[in-house]
């Protein structure tokens, strides 16, 4: 009795407790799968690429204090054209107050004065000239002046001021014979050898042998303006400062010698997008071609290709399971008939067709928005086949196993029998096929926004952010714009590549870690 005792303590005493450390531990198949993942640090390092490529578009686009499509401006000092000076080397006419002195008149004077004649006929009457100097001449018909023809201009000293035709004559004619001062009527004039005129004491009108036009209507050019605009010009000097109302106003002048003028540009404050501009404080990875910021861009970008190519990998998975899992299930004729479809799908040359329906998109101009849709519709279409003949080959090894002849036995109905307990065993390597697949949906997307056929503007997409490199000049001067955005691209995508390959690895049972 005292042995049988002493046994029974014994087998008490190697009896383990639920809690003690000397027990075997037992993972369920998850934990298993998540260790043999975490001890692959190539994938555990892809994960974190995800997570940070996560953050840095879903977040990063909220804290941001820029909008996607928000632009920004500068100012810059543009040299425009402000005025046009030219020497008159050609005669200019003018007709005496009552009088015709008409174009042709004009020419048979002309024609006269090279043939250094004194008179002219024309329509059956004979007219005087008189040459008062190689700039000035006088048409009379018989004692009657009908017009004058000259090369020196008089203009009004006061823009609003109109000259008479006897005062810009007896001007010029004061001129012709060096006088220094004339009358008309009751009034004195003075001019001086510079040519300024004065009337009755007040500055009244200036006479020069060239020619100052505003490029703006409604720009009045003063006396002033004009004589130290030609001072600077007879100096040899290509930049002109003038100063008017206490401010100083600088000019460029630069010669024609096709036309012989001289042009005034001026350099003027203007607004203009701020495109292409250098990483700043205020832009940390400057701005783009339409003077937005980059980084705000990207982030955006980010959230854009990463949520088409979920989106397009979930379209796809449905219907790659759906069909996968009816064809491997049911076979015969329905995996025949489903299986053909998937051949047919396989023939579809599917880039060009997409490139048609992207140009078909361009042409009726559809909205970006629903543009976004119709390509992520296109592209989940388009790649569930790959998905269902996945999925029909592991339900065709499943469903001849002891469980699926258990649920034949107990009465479920066929759909339960696939989605409850056929799929399920199917979703280890659909998650890895998934993963995989989002880095080629990804890389498609950018493809076809490169080729400007994906997102439009004013969504962004790493794709169409790197289509700026079609311009050579951008891509050797402007790194910024595109190489972020590639950086980008290449990251998220190994990340998932390394993520799918060691999901595949975690969830083969044979791996041995």
């Amino acid at each position: 009795m005292s042995e049988n005792k002493d046994e029974k303590d014994l087998n008490e005493e190697q009896q383990y407790d639920l809690n003690d450390d000397r027990r075997v531990k037992v993972l369920s198949p998850g934990a298993m799968v998540r260790k043999r993942f975490l001890r692959n640090r190539t994938a555990v390092f892809g994960l974190t690429v995800l997570i940070i490529m996560f953050i840095f578009s879903f977040i990063g686009g909220l804290v941001s204090p820029y909008k996607q499509d928000q632009l920004f401006y500068k100012t810059e000092y543009q040299a425009k054209e402000f005025a046009s000076l030219k020497k008159n080397t050609e005669f200019r006419y003018l007709s005496a107050d009552g009088q015709d002195f008409s174009l042709i008149l004009q020419s048979q004077a002309f024609l006269a004065t090279t043939k250094k004649a004194d008179s002219f006929e024309y329509g059956g009457k004979k007219y005087g000239l008189t040459m008062l100097s190689d700039d000035l001449f006088e048409v009379y018909d018989g004692s009657t002046l009908i017009g004058i023809g000259f090369k020196e201009l008089v203009s009004a000293a006061d823009a609003s001021a109109a000259l008479t035709f006897a005062e810009q004559h007896e001007i010029l004619k004061a001129r012709a014979q060096n006088l220094s001062t004339f009358t008309v009527g009751a009034d004195t004039f003075v001019i001086d050898e510079e040519g300024s005129v004065t009337k009755n004491g007040k500055d009244y009108a200036f006479v020069s042998e060239y020619i100052l036009n505003a490029i703006m209507p409604d720009v009045v050019l003063t006396k002033q303006f004009k004589e130290e605009l030609i001072e600077t010009i007879d100096k040899g000097e290509t930049v002109f400062k003038y100063t008017e109302n206490g401010q100083e106003y600088e000019y460029t002048l630069t010669y024609n010698p096709a036309t012989q003028a001289w042009s005034v540009m001026q350099a003027t404050a203007t607004t203009v997008y701020d495109i292409y501009s250098a990483p700043s404080k205020e832009h940390w990875l400057g701005t783009d071609k339409n003077g937005m910021d980059m980084l705000t861009r990207l982030m955006y970008g980010g959230r854009v290709s990463l949520v088409i190519g979920f989106i397009v990998e979930a379209i796809s998975t449905v219907l790659g399971v759906i069909l996968g899992g009816i064809s491997g299930y049911f076979g015969k004729w329905v995996d025949n008939l489903i299986m053909r479809i998937v051949d047919i799908f396989y023939c579809i040359p599917s880039m060009p067709i997409i490139i048609i329906l992207g140009a078909a998109m361009d042409n009726m101009r559809v909205d970006p928005t629903i543009r976004m849709v119709y390509l992520m519709l296109i592209l989940g279409f388009l790649g569930w086949p790959g998905i269902a003949r996945m999925v029909r080959g592991q339900i065709l090894s499943l469903r001849e196993q002891e469980f699926m002849t258990a649920t034949e036995a107990t009465g479920l109905r066929v759909s339960r029998r696939i989605f409850k307990h056929l799929v399920p065993n199917v979703i280890p390597q659909l998650i890895v096929s998934v993963t995989m697949g989002l880095g080629g949906t990804i890389i498609t997307e950018a493809t076809l926004s490169f080729l400007g056929l994906g997102v439009k503007f004013p969504f962004a997409s790493w794709g169409n952010i790197i289509s700026d490199v079609n311009d050579t000049y951008v891509l050797t001067h402007f790194w910024f714009i595109w190489i972020p955005a590639g950086v980008l691209l290449l990251a998220t995508v190994l990340a998932f590549n390394l993520v799918g390959d060691g999901l595949r690895d975690a969830f083969d049972p044979k791996m041995k870690r």
